[in-house]
Formats: structure tokens, C-alpha cells, sequence
């Protein structure tokens, strides 16, 4: 990596890709970047609603495997490379894979101001989603990245540390106000976790600072379920039952299924 590469920003108009990680390992939900939802895999519900955006001069798939990369491809995105196996396992920090990916693709010309990181296992992100994300993003000064917040349902005043057989709150209460642990939800000051949807930083901060968030971040609060995430078999069901009973709704995609006889595996 050059640290001396210099990233020439248009600050009315940057220039941004999207990089959408697929790599082939999960242990948990087995195939799950190309597994078979509402008809498609479910990585063409990442791609298809970043095309439809207008925001992106490229569209890249970073994965490991030639089959993911051919799906990708039949549903329009790029996958230039495939991403070496050591970048690829499951406590591959997503740093070492965005600074070979981008790195890589500037020593072949190709750069850009910012970078959307867009996981697949995001399956109800919509276009309009990313629209309003980079908007957030652009209007701000100052700052080095977004990152997708939602409202905690587990709020950290209620959570303790256990040590043998005794334990303290996670959080100190401050002085004269009633112990978080004993007051109501609706009481409780917000609280946001991330989610997997969406981050959107200044390309820089791989090349000078080999760091994705940086110091100042913007949050982008998503909405219904545009941060909903799949990890786990328990999640992948939920996602089914959402779209069975008409509560959530895919984004459209309009290539036809990949691979006529391709089936979904378990």
C-alpha cells in the first residue's frame, strides 16, 4: 500500500463505489450470501437496489468464490478479482479486505472519493434507502463516515457484568437519578446499536488511516426494516415470515433467477 497516494476530492460531487462482501464461508447460516430468497439470491437484493440508485460509479462484489462472483455478475455487478482465501475467513477483520480491494483497484486506475460498504445479508435495503444515507452523508462538514443505527431493544441500563457469584451494572447510573436497571424502558435515554446495512466513509481513511469509521461519524437512523440482518437460522426464518405475511417487501430485481434448475440449499 502507497501512503502516499493522494485521493483528489470533489467535494460538491465525490465520486463513491459500492463494495458489496460475499465471501464463500459461514458457519452459521451456510451459504447464506447466494442462498435462495423470495426467488433470487439473496445477494441480488444488495446489488440490484445499489444499480438502481444512481449513486454508484461501480458496483464490486468482493468475494472468494468463482461461483459467487458468476451470480453476482449475472445480476450486474463487477467482480474484477476474486479475493485471496486469507482475507477470507470468518474473523477476517473488513478492513484487510477493503484496503486490498481498493488498493488493488487503484494501482489498475481506479479510484474513488468514498466507498459504500453494503452487506448482503441486508435483504430489505432499498434504493431509496442508499439515497437518503448518501444525502445525510454529503450534507454534513467535517466528518469521516456514516454508519446504519437503529433503536436498541435491549437497552445496556439493564445489563450486568457477572463475577462468581455476584454482579455490578454494565453502566453506572448517574448520581440522584433512579437506578436504570429499575426504571421502565420508555424512560431510559436512546440508546443506538449498529446495524449491518450501510457505511459510508471518505476513501482516505483506508489509505492514510487503515481505519473504516474514523474519528467523526454520522449516524443514519434506518427505518422499518432496512437494518434487519440475517446472522443466524433463527433470522433467516423471520425474514421468510416478514415476506409471507406482506410486512416487509424485497427490492425489485429485474434479471431473471440465476440458473434455471438452482436450487436453494440448506
Amino acid at each position: 500500500m502507497n501512503d502516499k497516494v493522494q485521493v483528489r476530492v470533489n467535494a460538491r460531487n465525490p465520486s463513491v463505489v459500492a463494495l458489496i462482501p460475499a465471501r464463500q464461508g459461514s458457519k452459521r447460516v451456510p451459504g447464506k450470501n447466494v442462498r435462495l430468497l423470495g426467488g433470487h439470491p439473496v445477494l441480488a437484493y444488495t446489488i440490484a437496489p445499489a444499480l438502481a440508485s444512481g449513486l454508484f460509479d461501480a458496483v464490486i462484489v468482493s468475494t472468494d468464490s468463482e461461483e459467487t462472483a458468476e451470480i453476482a455478475r449475472h445480476y450486474g455487478a463487477e467482480v474484477p478479482f476474486l479475493r485471496p482465501a486469507e482475507l477470507a475467513g470468518d474473523k477476517s477483520p473488513d478492513i484487510e479486505w477493503l484496503e486490498y480491494t481498493l488498493g488493488r483497484l487503484r494501482d489498475e486506475g481506479r479510484l474513488w472519493d468514498c466507498f459504500s460498504l453494503l452487506r448482503p445479508t441486508s435483504p430489505f435495503r432499498t434504493a431509496g434507502t442508499l439515497r437518503r444515507a448518501w444525502e445525510q452523508f454529503v450534507s454534513q462538514t467535517g466528518v469521516d463516515s456514516l454508519r446504519a443505527v437503529e433503536r436498541c431493544t435491549q437497552h445496556p441500563g439493564k445489563m450486568w457484568v457477572v463475577n462468581g457469584d455476584r454482579m455490578t451494572p454494565l453502566l453506572q447510573t448517574p448520581e440522584g437519578v433512579t437506578p436504570w436497571h429499575s426504571t421502565p424502558y420508555q424512560a431510559l435515554p436512546p440508546v443506538y446499536v449498529q446495524n449491518a446495512s450501510l457505511e459510508i466513509a471518505w476513501t482516505r481513511l483506508i489509505f492514510h488511516g487503515r481505519t473504516i469509521a474514523g474519528d467523526v461519524l454520522v449516524p443514519f437512523v434506518t427505518e422499518g426494516f432496512e437494518g434487519f440482518d440475517i446472522n443466524d437460522p433463527h433470522d433467516w426464518i423471520v425474514a421468510e415470515h416478514l415476506l409471507a405475511d406482506g410486512q416487509a417487501v424485497l427490492p425489485q430485481v429485474s434479471q431473471v433467477p440465476y440458473g434455471a434448475t438452482w436450487a436453494n440449499s440448506n
